[in-house]
């Protein structure tokens, strides 16, 4: 069975998600529709990729993604349709897929140019659907449009080393659902040039110098209870997509708060690495 997956900056409240939907059963109605996200934070190219690249890959080969942001057409942002990693991205060039592309080459990139298609304000119902569902018909890229070498690659997400090395500069890209803060430091890049040194993150006024694997890492169960570190305490891990996270341990937003509020941490703000 074909699966399509639907990432968008939608809500759920207006009729957009449900019209992708009726529209998708009514060209393939046996398809799998599964919704990675509709919470996307509006027009936050970033965040949309963080979302996907962590869903995707759980996927089987030969699912089709449709991106529903930031998708309406322009000369500077096409709609596209790429193969990589197995998997089929239907969006606009708006830098989404450029970001999960970035250490994996894509196998085909083509812009979309259907027959006949529709200039309205829902490009992703008008036009994804339309080559979301070719492709999970069994179609090729090649029916819908033409060899593409123009993807986009947002450079300004990426972190930055200064002085000489001894200094990764990063920033937020995402805070989750829990209030933790996630950076655009990947542990692959962190190791690199890291080299064995010792490290201070630094977060606004906040100093960390040790970064965990896991939450949980953050208790020495060799302590007695009443000495440990716990629940709301402070820490910084590699978290599952093994990106650098600040965290509260077992945060509660509706008490505590989470490492977002409790640091005055907020979308494209800076973390910074030094080495000693």
């Amino acid at each position: 069975m074909a699966i399509i997956t639907l990432t968008t900056d939608f809500g759920l409240k207006d009729h957009f998600v449900g019209a992708l939907k009726g529209s998708i059963y009514k060209e393939l109605a046996d398809v799998k529709i599964v919704d990675i996200s509709h919470h996307i934070s509006p027009f936050n190219i970033q965040e949309c990729a963080y979302i996907l690249e962590n869903a995707y890959k759980n996927f089987p080969d030969g699912t089709v993604h449709i991106v529903g942001v930031d998708s309406e057409p322009t000369p500077e942002n096409e709609h596209i349709a790429v193969f990589v990693d197995g998997h089929y991205f239907v969006s606009a060039n708006n830098g989404v897929v450029g970001l999960i592309t970035s250490e994996i080459n894509p196998e085909k990139v083509v812009k979309i140019n259907i027959p006949n298609p529709i200039h309205g304000s829902f490009p992703v119902l008008d036009v994804f659907v339309q080559v979301a569902c070719h492709i999970a018909r069994g179609g090729t890229l090649e029916v819908v449009g033409k060899s593409f070498e123009g993807l986009k690659e947002l450079r300004e997400f990426a972190p930055t080393v200064t002085d000489n090395g001894k200094k990764i500069i990063g920033s937020v890209i995402y805070i989750d659902n829990y209030g933790n803060v996630v950076t655009n430091i990947h542990k692959k890049f962190f190791e690199a040039y890291r080299k064995g040194r010792d490290y201070e993150l630094s977060a606004r006024t906040t100093k960390i110098k040790r970064i965990h694997n896991k939450y949980s890492d953050i208790i020495n169960f060799d302590l007695e209870k009443g000495k440990r570190k716990g629940a709301g305490d402070l820490m910084a891990l590699f978290n599952s997509a093994e990106y650098i996270e600040l965290a509260i341990y077992k945060s509660d937003l509706n008490t505590v708060g989470g490492a977002s509020t409790l640091l005055g941490l907020d979308y494209r703000d800076t973390i910074t690495i030094s080495f000693e």
